[in-house]
């Protein structure tokens, strides 16, 4: 099961099917994210892709000679984009794509509009998502609900995302959703419809054991996407923004011209794809040899060049030096922002005890500790309010808790209260009342025992003691263990075999982190194959607080760094 291979299939597919000849590839806003992910342009270029377009664009030119691809989304504005497109052709014919299922009436008034008789193919291809990595997809869709409901105009969008990606890795699962949750049931049962209504297509050749599908809700687990990661993609979300593998770093001081906007890409930067969950201490070490390995290639200055085979050794390595020197320059300018702004904000301080917070039972510790980092006057405002988010979640029941003297702190320190409030909308999102599963402090014997043995075990370090609890979730689940009462299947059957192929789907967004503990997964679990998934990949801009936000339609008046609150 690898997400990115599946839409890089279907990308191919479209692509050999025009034949040879120059192309255009014509794409919309989502398709195009989805394409640029997967593929760089050069790839493309290398298929005979020489122009890409935007299906909405109004300014571009009659290039009769060239073949158009087509893969759009198949919204009503697309396909009326597409009946003025056939109307008067801008190209010599038209392969047509859509990413999800279609009409038959929309296909139906295509064909009338196609007098010319200019479209050749029309065909879907479910490549209705983000492939981040092999194992994670995203729909970075935000403001997916008002209150506990989803908002209206999502909820399909979100369904035909996750049947595309059913489609894609060709499974018909069984169905399983967080009781907790009514999002999570009406998720499941908007996704069976689909499955029960186009049963052609998910008539997949059956499994022994069937493949399962896992609906979870963001506020099971609101504290993960509070914490601070340290691993080198995980960081660079964090810290830096990764949006469609594109990183921002116009705002760094002293940036050159051609490093404001850099590409990380696993599928096409060894070093990134090797480095992408070595934690930072790792990071900087493989980017030392990185620099001294160039550094043995890097052609001498005086080199000699007295002969046509000297000058022919030159000319072939010197492509390969060339993509040598970017992927070093871009990965220490990454790297050297990221250790700065750790230094900046005293990330590994606030870490440890964000990271506290999460994982022991100390209350007198704590709250000395959050006390003292909020009396630093270094301490940013994102980092103040999200600590005292981690306390409230934390010690929300706690006899002696100090939530109002820590509020009381954020007002001295010049939060304002729009800021301030969030606190408290955290814990409406994802509080013990809200909450279906066990996030926090073990209740039973046997559980306080188990916490136990795993803390004399030890962790690598202190900055990445906590575990989602999606890895509980789906320890569980592998081992047969995971309870129906809290995670019911949808209809009748259920599972009574291990499942194997296993797709977790995370409304409300999925972490970095979480990504972490599936490919930890995948890779010591024998037999067992996981995707995780969900509306977005979050960061603090988008931690689970924007979903109160955005439902409440606050979202447009907070600042860009506190958007998360």
């Amino acid at each position: 099961m690898n997400v990115t291979l599946a839409v890089k299939q279907y990308i191919s597919k479209m692509i050999e099917s025009s034949g040879p000849g120059m192309k255009v590839l014509l794409m919309d806003k989502e398709t195009t994210s989805i394409v640029s992910v997967v593929y760089t342009q050069s790839e493309i270029l290398q298929k005979e892709v020489y122009l890409f377009e935007r299906i909405d664009s109004q300014n571009r030119d009659n290039m009769k000679h060239l073949k158009a691809i087509c893969f759009l989304r198949p919204t009503k504005e697309n396909v009326e984009h597409l009946i003025q497109e056939l109307r008067r052709p801008k190209y010599s014919v038209y392969f047509i794509y859509f990413s999800n299922v279609i009409s038959k009436s929309e296909i139906k008034a295509l064909a009338e509009a196609d007098e010319q008789e200019v479209v050749a193919e029309v065909q879907e291809f479910y490549g209705d998502f983000i492939a981040v990595n092999p194992h994670l997809f995203s729909l970075n869709l935000q403001g997916v609900s008002r209150g506990r409901s989803w908002e209206p105009s999502v909820l399909p969008r979100v369904t035909q995302g996750l049947t595309s990606v059913l489609l894609a890795l060709k499974k018909c699962p069984m169905i399983r959703y967080q009781l907790s949750s009514d999002m999570s049931k009406r998720l499941a049962e908007s996704v069976k419809q689909i499955i029960t209504k186009e049963y052609e297509l998910f008539d997949f050749r059956k499994t022994e054991v069937p493949p399962l599908l896992l609906i979870l809700d963001r506020s099971d687990d609101a504290i993960t996407p509070l914490l601070n990661q340290w691993t080198y993609q995980a960081m660079v979300h964090e810290l830096l923004g990764l949006n469609n593998n594109r990183i921002d770093l116009s705002r760094v001081p002293g940036i050159s011209k051609d490093l404001r906007e850099v590409v990380l890409s696993a599928e096409n930067d060894e070093f990134y794809a090797n480095n992408l969950y070595l934690n930072f201490g790792e990071i900087g070490t493989n980017i030392k040899n990185l620099m001294e390995d160039f550094q043995k290639k890097k052609p001498k200055d005086k080199q000699k060049l007295e002969s046509i085979s000297d000058m022919k050794a030159f000319v072939d390595n010197y492509p390969q030096f060339k993509k040598m020197s970017g992927t070093v320059s871009k990965h220490v300018t990454v790297v050297g922002e990221l250790s700065r702004l750790v230094s900046e904000r005293q990330l590994m301080e606030v870490s440890e005890v964000e990271q506290e917070l999460a994982c022991q039972n100390d209350h007198s510790s704590a709250q000395q500790n959050v006390r003292r980092l909020l009396q630093n006057p270094r301490l940013s405002e994102t980092d103040a309010v999200r600590l005292v988010m981690l306390y409230a979640l934390r010690y929300e029941k706690h006899s002696s808790s100090i939530l109002p003297s820590l509020m009381e702190e954020l007002s001295r320190k010049g939060v304002s209260e729009r800021h301030r409030k969030m606190v408290q909308s955290v814990v409406e999102y994802g509080g013990k009342r809200v909450r279906g599963s066990e996030l926090i402090a073990p209740t039973d014997a046997v559980a306080i025992t188990k916490q136990f043995f795993k803390g004399l075990k030890g962790v690598e370090n202190v900055y990445t003691q906590h575990q989602p609890l999606l890895h509980d979730t789906l320890d569980q689940l592998i081992k047969g263990r995971l309870k129906d009462s809290q995670f019911p299947y949808l209809g009748p059957s259920s599972l009574r075999d291990r499942p194997q192929d296993i797709i977790v789907f995370i409304i409300g967004g999925a972490t970095y982190e979480e990504a972490l503990t599936v490919y930890n997964l995948n890779r010591t679990m024998p037999g067992v194959r996981i995707v995780l998934g969900g509306t977005a990949i979050h960061n603090t801009k988008r931690s689970p607080l924007c979903l109160i936000q955005e439902g409440s339609r606050l979202q447009s008046d907070i600042s860009p760094r506190m958007a998360f609150m």
